[in-house]
């Protein structure tokens, strides 16, 4: 392996004989070695798109998680809420824990906040330490980055067409049902 000094000079006499090469990309010859697909043409570096495309898919998994964790907070101090409330009017529950009565409500739906918050957290963080769901939230966010939206002209189209579709299948049904209505008052009298 060579040192520091004669990298630099090598990397050097890379550039300058190299022409438009970067300087990842001289240091990689000068040193002798393959280049990377972080430093390979255009085309021959899908290792590099690939590991790219997981790093910005992997964002919307942790947005998911962090919603996730908001959602499972809100849902736990609701929870907590009606729980404390619906045993502090229960006086057999009152009578064992009289500590349930000792707060006002809004006092209730602090603590309760506070709470629901601390469960939210922790069964994020113990979902988010299980390995099988971690995979399956970065697949299910790679496939989703893989998709192709339609531009706005291309869903305006697609609406006005299922708009004008439902309309002439609205004035079908209708000519239909009155010509109907009109044989079937032909046929057995009004």
């Amino acid at each position: 392996m060579a040192t520091s000094d004669e990298k630099d000079e090598k990397l050097n006499d890379a550039e300058d004989g190299g022409g438009e090469a970067s300087s990842d990309e001289a240091l990689v010859k000068a040193e002798g070695e393959e280049p990377s697909a972080e430093l390979a043409a255009p085309g021959e570096g899908d290792d590099a798109v690939d590991a790219a495309a997981h790093i910005g898919s992997e964002r919307y998994v942790h947005a998911a998680f962090f919603f996730a964790g908001i959602l499972a907070a809100y849902v736990a101090s609701k929870t907590v809420a009606l729980a404390w409330s619906e045993l502090a009017a229960w006086p057999a529950a009152v009578r064992a824990v009289p500590q349930l009565v000792t707060h006002a409500e809004e006092e209730r739906d602090g603590y309760a906040l506070v709470a629901g918050a601390a469960i939210g957290t922790l069964l994020v963080i113990q979902s988010y330490r299980k390995e099988h769901v971690r995979t399956w939230a970065n697949e299910v966010a790679a496939e989703l980055s893989k998709v192709t939206w339609p531009t706005r002209d291309a869903v305006l189209n697609g609406t006005l067409v299922v708009v004008v579709a439902s309309a002439l299948a609205t004035v079908y049904v209708t000519i239909l049902d009155r010509i109907w209505s009109f044989l079937t008052t032909l046929v057995y009298g009004a």
